[in-house]
């Protein structure tokens, strides 16, 4: 791709994402979650996108964003929002990377074939919840510590993001030292999720040694400054994964309305009254009706063999031991 001004813009997706992040501004990436919202955002000026999971699975696949969309299903809306959204790129929401670190690895390779520029992965439990709906549960450090590091030996162009979830779960402390770590492992970006208040956004800013993702979630827990605000606080990208979506759903509920609807009731743009709208209260009460016994305390576990070769693999590097896809 050429510029008017005669200049060569990066080839690649990945490549395009870091000469925006080398510019030292801002990235305002609005969430995406089908084939409109994608090519709006491309035609209204913003430098990126972001694959919103939460939108992808409420309006794809008609389901809360509590680990019911698989990364297969994930892959392919990853593909088609790629090629809608052209030349920008793509930071694309890959959950917990659907499994153990030979999954991420698959995970990885799926979203690079469908074109994305960043692939985000999180350390919560799985099944995973947004991450702005209470109890949340992480996995512990050196756990994930081993899935990001399957995600940066698979991977050929695309950065990786780094989310920890631990504020909500083991306080703002450890979610630091959580990123921290996460970033000596290799992170290209870390993402601290959901702080509360702006003295937290600051701290993390002060505090965390990398290049900073920060997700403003309309009716979520993290209060926005604005671009200059966070511009001034060393933020690289800041994600707006909702405020497409609800609009989009309060648009669809109003234009019902006028056609002669009854309306579904209080609605609001939070998280979870959007979910709402896709069953989140049948689907949890489908999982409370099947509680899974809690695991027992991690020094008490005896490990398999396939258990210890799996971190093993993981920790050494794992290019050796999972052939390279081929075609």
């Amino acid at each position: 791709m050429t510029h008017s001004d005669g200049t060569t813009a990066p080839q690649t997706p990945g490549a395009r994402l870091r000469a925006l992040l080398a510019t030292g501004q801002l990235i305002v990436a609005p969430g995406v979650f089908d084939g409109i919202s994608a090519h709006l955002v491309g035609q209204m000026g913003f430098p990126a996108a972001y694959l919103t999971g939460a939108g992808t699975a409420a309006s794809g696949f008609g389901l809360p964003d509590i680990g019911l969309v698989t990364g297969s299903e994930m892959a392919e809306r990853a593909g088609m929002i790629a090629d809608a959204v052209g030349d920008l790129p793509l930071i694309a929401d890959a959950d917990t990377g659907y499994g153990a670190p030979i999954n991420v690895v698959r995970t990885v390779r799926a979203y690079e074939k469908a074109g994305v520029a960043a692939i985000q992965l999180e350390d919560q439990t799985f099944p995973k919840r947004c991450g702005h709906l209470p109890d949340k549960e992480v996995i512990s450090e050196a756990e994930f510590c081993a899935k990001l590091g399957a995600a940066l030996d698979a991977r050929t162009d695309a950065l990786i993001v780094a989310r920890t979830d631990a504020r909500a779960v083991l306080g703002l402390d450890a979610a630091i030292a959580r990123a921290n770590a996460y970033a000596r492992t290799g992170a290209d970006i870390v993402f601290v999720e959901a702080p509360r208040t702006a003295a937290e956004v600051e701290r993390i800013a002060r505090e965390v040694d990398a290049p900073l993702l920060i997700n403003l979630v309309t009716g979520g827990l993290t209060p926005d400054g604005g671009p200059e605000y966070l511009q001034g606080l060393g933020y690289a990208i800041a994600i707006h994964p909702v405020d497409l979506f609800a609009a989009a759903a309060h648009a669809m509920i109003g234009a019902l309305q006028q056609l002669g609807g009854t309306h579904p009731g209080e609605t609001g743009r939070s998280p979870r009254a959007l979910f709402e709208l896709v069953g989140l209260t049948q689907w949890q009460a489908i999982g409370d009706a099947f509680p899974v016994p809690a695991a027992p305390p991690a020094s008490s576990t005896a490990h398999t063999p396939a258990e210890l070769t799996d971190v093993s693999v993981a920790a050494a590097g794992i290019s050796a031991a999972i052939p390279e896809q081929k075609g």
